[in-house]
């Protein structure tokens, strides 16, 4: 019935998307049949400016990749270099770098509660997540001095360190925010025009997560207990940490699996600031990085990788990254298959997309 087909494009510009997404949607009735991604709208080209700038500047490009995962662009590229020559950043500085890694999800999760909520009409649940993403902001600029782009990473360690009595005062405020989130994440959680809209909408199982490379809550709401988190990098293994996931496999549960973390982040947080060992913030770094390396990290949208190659001069001769949103893609366009047009917008805010990532 192939005389029935309609090709309607989705995007980029679209009332609901926060990020401009473009989607070929061919269309039977009222059922879509098959997605066809085009990426590549908002194309930077970050990646080649790297022979162009030394390598210890670089690191404030590879943060502006996107505003909202900054931070964890910075820190993923500096301990790139870092494993690269062989540097060893204190303890202080891998506990910092964790607990501002832990800020941003939780910013990034409220921040993506507060667009979902907007897209289904819930105008005041809106303001509600963004309000609390303010007070988290607040101490974000508080003790980097940025609230989007913190440019507190460095090779070596971190440029700011936080002194013991607002590391106080935040442990203190994070008791106030819980019982926030708790009330928020109910709605979220329980309204009923929430679950209509999201219970059995953008099926994704767990073997076809695994297949196509799901990763973040994507891959943890069809039940694939994977977070970068669990593997040997900054301070994770030293407060403990287990991945939260959920079994339900559609949008539903990929919701849950943000609003869970959200309270595991406060729990990280909290270990981070009792446990927070004393000294410096930073080491020096002499000479070039030579060679070439993988690092990874859990971003909120999941694993990041940032590929880089060094020749033994100032400037990097290669720098690639591959981040959560493209490799969720295939994903997203397998949860598409079978839907009706009408959930077409929340299917897609469901991975949580985030193209100036994607794209560079």
């Amino acid at each position: 019935m192939t005389d029935r087909r309609t090709i309607i494009p989705f995007g980029p510009q679209h009332p609901v998307l926060p990020e401009p997404i473009h989607l070929d949607l061919a269309v039977e009735d009222e059922h879509v049949v098959e997605a066809i991604p085009s990426i590549g709208y908002v194309h930077r080209g970050l990646e080649s400016l790297v022979p162009t700038r030394d390598y210890q500047d670089f690191v404030f490009i590879a943060e502006r990749i996107c505003g909202i995962c900054s931070f964890t662009h910075s820190s993923t590229y500096c301990q790139g270099i870092e494993a690269m020559m062989g540097v060893e950043i204190p303890e202080r500085a891998r506990y910092l770098r964790t607990l501002w890694g832990e800020y941003s999800r939780i910013h990034s999760h409220l921040l993506w509660l507060g667009l979902f909520a907007d897209a289904l009409g819930f105008e005041s649940l809106f303001y509600a997540a963004w309000k609390l993403r303010e007070s988290i902001l607040n101490d974000l600029e508080k003790t980097t001095g940025g609230r989007v782009i913190q440019s507190v990473c460095k090779v070596g360690g971190v440029r700011r360190d936080i002194p013991e009595d607002t590391l106080s005062s935040m442990a203190f405020r994070l008791d106030a925010l819980e019982d926030e989130l708790q009330e928020l994440t109910t709605v979220f959680l329980g309204d009923y025009t929430m679950k209509k809209r999201l219970c059995g909408k953008g099926i994704l199982g767990k073997e076809q997560a695994y297949l196509l490379g799901a990763v973040g809550p994507v891959a943890r709401g069809s039940g694939i207990p994977f977070d970068v988190r669990m593997t040997d990098y900054l301070a994770y293994q030293d407060i403990g940490f287990k991945p939260v996931v959920s079994d339900g496999c559609d949008g539903y549960a990929r919701c849950e699996v943000r609003c869970k973390e959200l309270f595991q982040s406060v729990e990280l947080i909290r270990r981070l600031i009792s446990d927070m060992p004393e000294g410096e913030a930073a080491v020096t770094v002499k000479g070039n990085p030579d060679g070439e390396y993988f690092s990874r990290s859990e971003q909120p949208r999941g694993e990041v990788i940032h590929y880089l190659r060094g020749n033994g001069t100032k400037n990097l001769v290669q720098f690639r990254v591959r981040t959560p949103t493209l490799t969720n893609v295939p994903a997203l366009v397998e949860m598409l298959k079978g839907c009706d047009l009408a959930d077409v917008p929340q299917i897609v805010l469901t991975i949580d997309p985030c193209i100036g990532c994607m794209e560079r």
